[in-house]
């Protein structure tokens, strides 16, 4: 055997012989209030006991639940920890945990007939994600673009109304913005993911016309000003008319005097003849 071949050789045994030490390590997730089930798939028809072991990054090795039918036909779950929420199958050895808070995370291992099993179980349990809020940050620089902030410590996914997925900028102390830019569009929107291993959620739309409140004034200005326009003409001609005929009242009163007084100087000129 060549040199090469025989380090080689000594590598991979040793990286299999510390594989075998330390054990597979199966990474599961649960919700806080959830479920979580794991464990072994099929069982030798010998096995005589199982014990599930937990163990806490803070606390000892603990039993989770145990079963050993030579001592007791029914399960014991002996820690107050896992009373009443955890269920074990004794055909698959499949563990089974509910009502689930952040103290049942940890490494837990199996026993069967004794023997510790290799394949080990990492159990990181995760309160679910909040519904996010998008914060709107004027940019005084620039009035046709603004930031929108997602001020959260799990994994963030922008996008918007194309459905496209946006990148975002670190933000500190914590989360992500993105800068977005006037489109002309007022139903063009934001929105914000929030995710982690067991569980998301989504932010309520935030829509341009709402960036942008100057957007939609061209609107506003479209029908106000005809209809202020029209309502100037409608008072301006209610008020020529009125005084249009005020003065044709004058005129014709003033007119009927004239005639009056002609009339009575006529007939004074009369009498005074005779």
């Amino acid at each position: 055997m060549t040199p090469l071949k025989y380090l080689t050789t000594l590598i991979c045994f040793v990286f299999i012989a510390i594989r075998a030490a330390s054990g597979e390590v199966r990474n599961e997730f649960g919700e806080v209030g959830g479920e979580v089930s794991f464990g072994s798939t099929s069982l030798n028809p010998s096995v005589s006991s199982i014990i599930w072991k937990h163990r806490s990054s803070t606390g000892p090795v603990v039993k989770a639940i145990e079963w050993d039918p030579a001592e007791d036909p029914d399960v014991s779950i002996p820690n107050p920890r896992f009373k009443d929420i955890t269920t074990l199958n004794e055909k698959t050895g499949e563990i089974t945990i509910t009502n689930l808070t952040v103290e049942h995370s940890g490494f837990y291992t199996i026993d069967i007939n004794s023997k510790e099993q290799e394949q080990r179980f990492s159990l990181t349990v995760m309160a679910p994600v909040p519904k996010p809020v998008i914060k709107i940050e004027k940019i005084e620089m620039n009035p046709n673009a603004v930031n929108l902030k997602c001020e959260y410590n799990e994994t963030i996914i922008w996008k918007n109304s194309a459905g496209e997925t946006l990148k975002g900028s670190p933000h500190t102390p914590k989360g992500e913005l993105i800068t977005a830019e006037k489109k002309g569009n007022p139903d063009v929107f934001y929105t914000c993911t929030l995710k982690n291993a067991v569980s998301e959620s989504t932010s309520d739309p935030v829509y341009e016309r709402d960036l942008f409140e100057e957007s939609g004034l061209w609107w506003i200005a479209l029908i106000v000003i005809p209809v202020l326009i029209l309502a100037l003409f409608v008072l301006l001609y209610k008020f020529w008319t009125k005084s249009h005929k005020k003065q044709y009242n004058l005129a014709s009163e003033g007119k009927h005097v004239i005639t009056l007084t002609l009339r009575c100087n006529k007939l004074s000129s009369l009498y005074t003849n005779i």
